[in-house]
């Protein structure tokens, strides 16, 4: 069962301009948490960042933790639209697999800002907001489970049922390591490349016979 969000609290009751708002609190949160670091960052300077007098800003958030947790959310819950979205094609489990890591891919690179941030400031939430995101990164993982165990039943992926898990969490990996280490991938590769080359990394030992050279 999905983790439900905690919600948090608005003074403002239009829930369209609430996302407005808080689209604007997150952008400019995640450039100075970048810069700066979440605990030299304050709520004033994201106040003025985000174009919000410091009033309005606290009309939206009570802490600066809520402004971190709504990053993780926000990153979290595209990522899984992403991949959900793939699912529901007619695919093999290998095509939906293929589809899934260059999804993923382009994802950790389009937030690599906000992926970052997330590993680097995740300790700083309070306990319940940090048990939620990380039972949001276990839903990312079990949804490559997912497509790994539909390749295994369609048998275009040979793989132990045993080995399935380990996968998933090595795909995500290789995901968040380009945002990771893109300042030194990014001189030999090109996304693309990385996301081709990591790819058949991931596959090989998986195809089974007829597929291997396709």
């Amino acid at each position: 069962m999905a983790n439900k969000s905690k919600p948090i609290p608005s003074l403002v009751k239009d829930q369209e301009l609430v996302k407005i708002r808080r689209g604007q609190i997150i952008r400019a949160a995640v450039d100075l948490f970048v810069e700066k670091g979440f605990h030299k960052t304050t709520t004033r300077e994201i106040a003025r960042k985000s174009g919000l007098g410091i009033g309005t800003l606290y009309e939206y958030i009570q802490s600066k933790e809520d402004v971190l947790y709504l990053v993780c959310d926000f990153i979290h819950t595209d990522v899984l639209q992403q991949l959900d979205e793939e699912m529901t094609h007619g695919h093999t489990g290998r095509d939906t697999l293929v589809n899934a890591i260059r999804d993923f891919f382009r994802v950790m690179d389009r937030m690599q800002d906000y992926v970052l941030l997330i590993y680097q400031e995740l300790k700083s939430l309070p306990g319940e907001m940090l048990r939620y995101v990380l039972a949001k990164e276990e839903e990312i993982t079990s949804r490559f489970e997912r497509i790994l165990e539909r390749g295994i039943a369609d048998g275009s992926l040979l793989l132990e049922p045993g080995s399935v898990k380990l996968m998933a969490h090595n795909i995500v990996v290789l995901g968040q390591m380009w945002a990771f280490r893109r300042w030194a991938l990014g001189r030999h590769y090109t996304l693309d490349e990385y996301t081709q080359h990591q790819t058949s990394l991931i596959l090989q030992g998986m195809q089974p016979k007829d597929q291997v050279a396709t």
